[in-house]
């Protein structure tokens, strides 16, 4: 089942990265994490569907989406770049295994921040933010999204990791063994990742040398 909505307002937040705010549609709900697949409603993008994390609480009178938008590819994220306020597109069924389990620590690459996003803003509402950790990978300064508002709900539980910044005589770095290993405290503490693939598989292999169990790791099946 498809619901077409009007888009109410586009920005961008980062390089390459842009905000959408949508209608909500009447009884459409999801848990903080989770996703839908999107499509242009537009001759011929319809059938064109990409999955979306949404960004919002369920308690919001509108949906948000925040995505990357990849250039000159030609692709969905392309066009959809290229829509403004009136504007519609179709969602369909809500879906996703990332959701809230327990405090731990939160592993993002890149726009693999996401699914988290909304579990922080309905933390941060629950009053639950108390035990969680964000190591957030980037390229650099410019490719962070919505640093200040992560900032004030994660505080200094809020750690950036950036590949290559551009602050002067800061060095880069990734999330590794010696840096991971200092957050692998805590036996109960669960364990979140999304990010690109080799992201996702290389936090895998560190969690999985740190001996976690993979039960506490939490992860888009």
């Amino acid at each position: 089942m498809g619901y077409i909505v009007k888009i109410l307002n586009v920005e961008h937040v980062a390089r390459n990265v842009k905000r959408f705010i949508l209608e909500k549609p009447a009884g459409y709900s999801f848990v903080p994490g989770q996703a839908t697949d999107v499509s242009i409603n537009q001759p011929g993008l319809t059938e064109e569907l990409r999955p979306f994390t949404f960004t919002c609480t369920n308690d919001n009178e509108y949906l948000e989406f925040i995505i990357k938008i990849y250039k000159d590819h030609g692709g969905v994220t392309e066009k959809l770049s290229a829509l403004t306020t009136g504007d519609e597109l179709i969602l369909h069924d809500v879906f996703g295994t990332i959701h809230y389990k327990g405090p731990g620590v939160f592993l993002a690459g890149g726009a693999g921040i996401t699914p988290f996003i909304a579990i922080f803003r309905q933390l941060k509402l629950d009053h639950a933010l108390t035990g969680n950790t964000l190591l957030f990978a980037n390229h650099s300064e410019e490719d962070i999204i919505l640093p200040a508002e992560l900032k004030y709900m994660l505080a200094g539980q809020y750690v950036d990791v950036l590949k290559s910044p551009t602050k002067p005589g800061a060095a880069g770095r990734e999330i590794g063994l010696k840096l991971l290993s200092k957050y692998v405290t805590n036996p109960g503490a669960y364990y979140y990742i999304c990010g690109p693939e080799p992201f996702t598989l290389t936090m895998l292999t560190l969690l999985g040398t740190l001996k976690v169990d993979k039960a506490h790791i939490v992860l888009e099946a």
